[in-house]
């Protein structure tokens, strides 16, 4: 129930109890409390107690002093809040206005910048593509990208903190997610594309106010995807463009990229800020480097060959049971600068030789590298493989390499490989210089020769060394020779020409025979253990059997010199020999069909000289 304070006055006061009837205490002394009495008593200036109306007049003013100062406190604090928000939204839309008309060129050329790469690895090559990883340092200053970085001439107090403002919300940006469809690199005077670049998701740091030092950059490591085209003509000709000019000029295609606040892996109030950018296109231009040992690149030079860049510095063939194994050591000029790091894992080749008909190969080995790590200023490259089956056709085509390689002549080859499919580099393999001389201690022993129905014919033992070249250590068997020899009176001269036979005019000086079998003569072979010999060395002997000499046309007086000497010298007579000859091997491991059993092929055109001494007895 409500109480109502009872009024007071100097005299005393009488309270009735209506509960308590005989209570009544009579007399002056001040009233007992009850229910209805005020328990303080609010005093006046004076001392004494106000009145009950002054009392709620005072508390009314007072609680509405109050409610003014809160209503003024909250009215300040909203509008400084509202003040406060228009600035922000304003401030976002400015800059917000900047950044949604950059084009992704501003951002390459005003705010992207990079060093690197540091490293660059190639993780896998496989036919699809090419699996790169690179290390790089990179930063985004947005600053110059939205007009917030410090100007050195002096702003005025509102741009000051117009652009502090700017910055503040940069920081607090801290970093952007870039997400890119697939890049399509493109021949900026063909626009054929050239090569499909896949990456994933990077994350961008941003910068308010760089320095000019490039402390400010923070490490990346990502991976791509690369996959070359297949047009090897088109890729080779924007090579060769690009060398003479001495410039990679490039666009830059994308269906869409986009451009998120904050972190890939985020979600936050950053990733509001997004941005869509539909058919990106940007020109690109890379100056090509100085390479050590080649030509400057530009002034319309020509793009270097591969005998330019690489270096066969050996060679090696050596027989298994079952395989010719070869082994290779190459050098090759570093393209990647020297503060770049690389590695790449082992890479397959296939090396071919030019067919029978034009523009076909025959592929005759399959390599492989070992890794490579980056030197500089050359890089070496171990290689090591097998000789592929050849179909009996090869023969002929094995024989002629064979034979010009032993002849000091190199050799057109063609290297692909299964990570560039339809691209491939045509070459030379180097023969070894000086030439090699295969056929050593050539001579015909026990020779006798005789007159025989108008003509002499002549028999003995071919007798010879058969050197193979440095680094073929191989297992063999010479079964058959084909000689075709001059015959001279005395040691075959030193300015002769050449050492093949020559029947026709002009003929060396002192010649006058000419010894030829019609057919194979048979062979025996037997490996013969020479001390620092560079290859295998075998000794080979074959029969000669009444096989005719020939006096060459013209050499009449020279033939018979030679025979007086024979006749009538007490020495004899000694008899240089000239010639080339050809001789059937069979290579254990050699995956090619002979004509009679697998690993038979012909050697044509080896060269010899030697001499044999013929007394009067033959």
């Amino acid at each position: 129930m409500d109480s109502h304070p009872v009024a007071s006055s100097s005299s005393s006061t009488v309270s009735v109890d209506q509960h308590h009837p005989h209570s009544i205490d009579k007399g002056k002394r001040r009233a007992d409390p009850t229910e209805r009495t005020p328990l303080l008593a609010v005093p006046t200036a004076s001392g004494s107690s106000n009145t009950p109306d002054e009392s709620t007049t005072s508390s009314r003013s007072t609680a509405r002093h109050l409610r003014v100062k809160l209503l003024s406190v909250f009215l300040i604090s909203l509008s400084t809040c509202v003040l406060a928000i228009i600035l922000v939204a304003l401030l976002a839309w400015s800059y917000a206005s900047r950044a949604a008309d950059l084009t992704a060129g501003d951002v390459l050329e005003h705010g992207l910048t990079f060093r690197g790469p540091d490293r660059l690895d190639v993780i896998k090559a496989t036919e699809d593509g090419i699996w790169v990883n690179a290390e790089l340092r990179i930063g985004i200053d947005a600053g110059s990208l939205i007009g917030v970085n410090t100007n050195s001439s002096g702003d005025s107090y509102l741009e000051a903190l117009w652009k502090s403002l700017g910055r503040w919300g940069v920081r607090r940006l801290d970093r952007v997610s870039l997400y890119m469809s697939t890049l399509h690199v493109c021949s900026h005077s063909s626009g054929a594309e050239l090569a499909q670049l896949v990456l994933p998701p990077l994350d961008l740091p941003l910068n308010a106010d760089p320095p000019h030092t490039v402390d400010w950059l923070t490490p990346v490591s990502t991976t791509a995807f690369v996959k070359l085209t297949s047009d090897a003509e088109t890729l080779i000709g924007f090579l060769k463009d690009s060398w003479k000019r001495g410039s990679v000029t490039t666009d830059v295609r994308a269906q869409h990229i986009i451009v998120r606040g904050g972190s890939i892996s985020e979600h936050s109030w950053r990733d509001r800020f997004s941005r869509k950018m539909e058919h990106v296109q940007l020109a690109l231009q890379l100056d090509i480097p100085p390479l050590a040992g080649l030509p400057k690149p530009g002034q319309n030079g020509e793009l270097p060959s591969v005998n330019d860049i690489l270096t066969l510095t050996s060679f090696s063939v050596n027989s298994s049971d079952s395989e010719l194994i070869l082994t290779a050591n190459a050098t090759m000029s570093n393209p990647l600068p020297g503060y770049i790091a690389s590695t790449v894992p082992s890479l397959p080749f296939i090396v071919s030789l030019p067919g029978s008909n034009p523009g076909s190969l025959l592929n005759v080995a399959s390599v492989k590298t070992a890794p490579i790590i980056s030197t500089h200023p050359n890089i070496t490259l171990d290689v090591a493989g097998t000789i592929l089956p050849l179909p009996s056709s090869a023969s002929a085509l094995l024989s002629t390499f064979l034979d010009n390689y032993l002849s000091g002549q190199d050799n057109s080859i063609t290297i692909s490989s299964s990570i560039l499919p339809g691209f491939s580099v045509e070459t030379l393999f180097p023969a070894p210089h000086p030439r090699p001389q295969v056929l050593r201690d050539v001579t015909i022993r026990d020779m006798k020769v005789w007159p025989s129905g108008g003509g002499f014919i002549t028999s003995g033992t071919v007798f010879a060394r058969l050197y193979l070249p440095k680094g073929m250590h191989l297992t063999l068997d010479v079964f058959q020779v084909l000689p075709d020899v001059l015959v001279f009176d005395g040691e075959v001269p030193d300015d002769v020409p050449g050492l093949h036979a020559q029947t026709d005019p002009p003929l060396p000086e002192g010649a006058f025979g000419h010894i030829r079998p019609e057919d194979w003569l048979p062979a025996l072979s037997v490996e013969d253990d020479i001390p620092d010999s560079e290859g295998s060395v075998y000794i080979i002997t074959a029969k000669v059997t009444d096989v005719p000499l020939e006096v060459l046309p013209g050499r009449q007086k020279e033939f018979r010199s030679f025979v007086g000497k024979v006749l009538f010298g007490t020495g004899g007579a000694l008899a240089g020999l000239l010639g080339n000859a050809s001789v059937g091997v069979y290579v254990p491991g050699l995956p090619i069909s002979g004509p009679e059993r697998t690993g038979e092929f012909t050697l044509d055109g080896l060269p010899f000289r030697g001499s044999v001494r013929v007394g009067k007895k033959d």
